[in-house]
C-alpha cells in the first residue's frame, strides 16, 4: 500500500542519520540493566545528553553501535528487544505524535511510513498486503556499511508494535514477527515479548497482522495535532538523499546471499538497471562485480563469527556457500586464518 525510504551516500557523501528521539530513555534503561553509561556511550562517540534532544541527528551507524555495545556491556543479549517493548510511542517525538494523532490505525501506519524519511535515512519502511490477505509493516536499514544491526531491528519492531497496541490494547499480539538476522540464543524471549511466533533469517524485518484492524479508530486522533506535527517534520527538511549505486548493489547482494551468490544479471534485474551500468559504477569505485560480492561476504562473515552460538555451517549458508569447505577456503584467503581460528582469537580477547 505505502512505501517510503530515506537514503544517503556512504562513499564520502552525507552519512545516514536518525533523529535521537528513537533513543529516548536509553540512559535510564542502561542504568537499570547495570551498564556503565560513560563507557558505552563513549565507545560509540555519542554523548549521553544527545538522547535528550529529540530532533538532533545522530549518525545511524553510531546509533546502531550504541545498542550493540549496550547489549555487550550489560550482558543482556536481548537488550534491544526489551528496550523496544517498554518504549512509549510518544517518545518518538514529532514522528510518533503524527502517527498517534491519525484518525484510524490504517492511516496511522500509512503516515508512519510516509513520514519515515524525516526520521531516518538510508532505510526503508513499507505497509503492504501479503498473498494471504494479511498486512505487513516492514522495516530495514539499507546501508551495507551497517552490518551489526540486530538490536536496532528488534527495538524498532517493538516500537512499531506499541503504536498498534496504542489502538488495540496492551495485550494485542501480531500474527507473526519476522527478522532478517539469524536466530539468537534466547529466541524464546522474542515470542514472549511479542506474544506471537517469531521467525529469523527472513528477507526483511516485519510485523504481520490482520487487515481488519486498519479501520479501527485511534484513541488519540486529532486532525489539528497531526497537521502541526507533519508541518514541523517537513520544516526539518527531507532526509532523503540518493545513495551511491555501489551501496545499492552491495545491499542487493546482501539480501540474496542466503539463496546463493547472486549473478550480475540477477542484481541488475532487482535494481532495474542494465548490467553495464552496474559494471561502470563498480569500475569507478575500483571494483568488479565479483569483488563487490566478496567484500559483502567478508564484512558479514566477521559479524557472524562474533556470534558464538552460530555454527560455522550455518554461517556458510548465510553467506551463500553450499558447503562449509568453500567458506573456509574463502575466509582463509581473505584473512590468512580459518574461520575457526578467527573465532577462537575473538574468544581469547
Amino acid at each position: 500500500m505505502m512505501e517510503a525510504g530515506g537514503r544517503s551516500h556512504a562513499d564520502g557523501g552525507i552519512a545516514p542519520v536518525v533523529l535521537s528521539a528513537a533513543a529516548t530513555g536509553l540512559v535510564d534503561f542502561i542504568e537499570c540493566q547495570g551498564g556503565d553509561i560513560d563507557s558505552i556511550f563513549g565507545n560509540c562517540g555519542i554523548a549521553p545528553e544527545m538522547t535528550a534532544a529529540p530532533n538532533l541527528q545522530l549518525r545511524l551507524s553510531a546509533y546502531c553501535a550504541l545498542f550493540e555495545e549496550a547489549a555487550r556491556r550489560t550482558g543482556k543479549d536481548n537488550f534491544g528487544l526489551w528496550f523496544g517493548q517498554q518504549f512509549n510511542p510518544r517518545d518518538l517525538g514529532l514522528w510518533g505524535y503524527a502517527s498517534l494523532s491519525s484518525p484510524t490505525l490504517g492511516s496511522a501506519l500509512e503516515n508512519l511510513v510516509d513520514l519515515f524519511c524525516y526520521q531516518q535515512s538510508f532505510s526503508t519502511m513499507a505497509l503492504r498486503r501479503d498473498g494471504h490477505g494479511r498486512m505487513r509493516l516492514e522495516y530495514q536499514i539499507l546501508s551495507p556499511a551497517i552490518v551489526a544491526r540486530r538490536q536496532d531491528a528488534e527495538l524498532s519492531l517493538g516500537q512499531f508494535t506499541n503504536i498498534i497496541r496504542e489502538c488495540c490494547g496492551r495485550n494485542w499480539s501480531p500474527l507473526e514477527i519476522q527478522f532478517e538476522h539469524p536466530r539468537p540464543v534466547d529466541w524464546r524471549q522474542h515470542e514472549t515479548a511479542f506474544g506471537a511466533p517469531v521467525f529469523f533469517g527472513c528477507a526483511t524485518n516485519a510485523i504481520i497482522f490482520d487487515a481488519t484492524l486498519l479501520d479501527r479508530p485511534m484513541p488519540g486522533r486529532d486532525p489539528k495535532l497531526f497537521t502541526m506535527m507533519r508541518n514541523c517534520l517537513e520544516s526539518l527538511g527531507s532526509r532523503e538523499q540518493l545513495e551511491s549505486l555501489v551501496d545499492r548493489v552491495r545491499g542487493a547482494v546482501r539480501l540474496r546471499l542466503p539463496d546463493g551468490a547472486p549473478t550480475l544479471e540477477e542484481v541488475a534485474h532487482s535494481l532495474r538497471l542494465s548490467p553495464s551500468a552496474i559494471q561502470r559504477a563498480l569500475a569507478d569505485a575500483g571494483l568488479g562485480f565479483r569483488e563487490a560480492v566478496e567484500v559483502t561476504r567478508f564484512d558479514l562473515s566477521r559479524h557472524y563469527l562474533q556470534q558464538g552460538h552460530l555454527p560455522l555451517s550455518e554461517i556458510a549458508l548465510l553467506l551463500g556457500y553450499s558447503e562449509l569447505s568453500a567458506f573456509t577456503r574463502a575466509f582463509t584467503r581473505w584473512t590468512g586464518r580459518s574461520p575457526r581460528a578467527y573465532r577462537a582469537g575473538l574468544l581469547r580477547h
